[in-house]
């Protein structure tokens, strides 16, 4: 499964006319639910460590994907699972969702471990550093020193998931959030997300020149043509990712 969602989102790199990716679950009621400990048992140290950095190596495609992502969030969302959904761009849940970082409970920290929680394999792969910057520092350690659950209202309070909707309207909720981006310019989106990812992992005076580059990139497109003149006539635009 893992193999395969890989091998999904390189294809979706690859693909110029992908705007927006919603990943969401088959499985009613679980997002997605962790690692397998029976099956981390038979695993040799190697094949462990292979493992790991296959996972690593996903969540960081998912989070570099050029077009926004969108984590669907309903039932389970735990350990690897919320790591993943970290990975996105946005995340929109269910209220009854359960979403949590388990790992300390089992002596080891997200990032790489052994647990009883579903299908993604061994390694969260990112927690201990997406969390404090989507919730700050103290909500992070609390919810990963305690291992608590919490439901997608408390999730939404503390700014971990966008937005909190009655379950099973989560994935309705995403489409009406996908359809209004794609409405924007694609070129524009492409680079304001670049501008936001990797202006945060660099100096404030870095990160505006990041910014300045980015919105140069944009200055000889058709597409912000075709924004003037929509404004000026009045219409909506027809933007073509050009």
């Amino acid at each position: 499964m893992l193999r395969g969602l890989r091998d999904t989102f390189e294809t979706i790199e690859s693909d110029v006319s992908a705007q927006v990716v919603l990943l969401c679950s088959s499985v009613p009621k679980v997002f997605c639910a962790g690692a397998d400990l029976k099956e981390r048992k038979t695993m040799t140290s190697s094949e462990v460590q292979d493992f790991v950095n296959s996972l690593r190596s996903t969540f960081s495609l998912i989070k570099a994907l050029y077009i926004p992502t969108v984590a669907v969030i309903e039932g389970a969302a735990l350990g690897g699972g919320l790591e993943m959904a970290l990975s996105c761009d946005l995340r929109i849940c269910g209220e009854d969702a359960v979403l949590g970082l388990p790992e300390t409970g089992l002596a080891i920290i997200p990032g790489d471990r052994p647990s009883s929680y579903g299908i993604f394999g061994p390694n969260s792969a990112g927690g201990t550093q997406r969390l404090p910057r989507l919730v700050g520092k103290s909500l992070a350690k609390e919810l990963i020193f305690t291992g608590r659950k919490i439901d997608g209202r408390e999730a939404m309070s503390m700014g971990l998931v966008n937005y909190s909707v009655p379950a099973g309207e989560a994935h309705s909720k995403a489409l009406e959030i996908a359809r209004e981006i794609i409405q924007k310019g694609p070129i524009a989106i492409r680079m304001a997300k670049k501008a936001i990812n990797e202006g945060l992992e660099i100096d404030l005076p870095s990160a505006l020149e990041l910014e300045e580059e980015c919105y140069e990139q944009l200055l000889n497109t058709k597409d912000r043509l075709e924004g003037l003149a929509a404004f000026a006539e009045k219409r909506k635009p027809r933007y073509r990712g050009e």
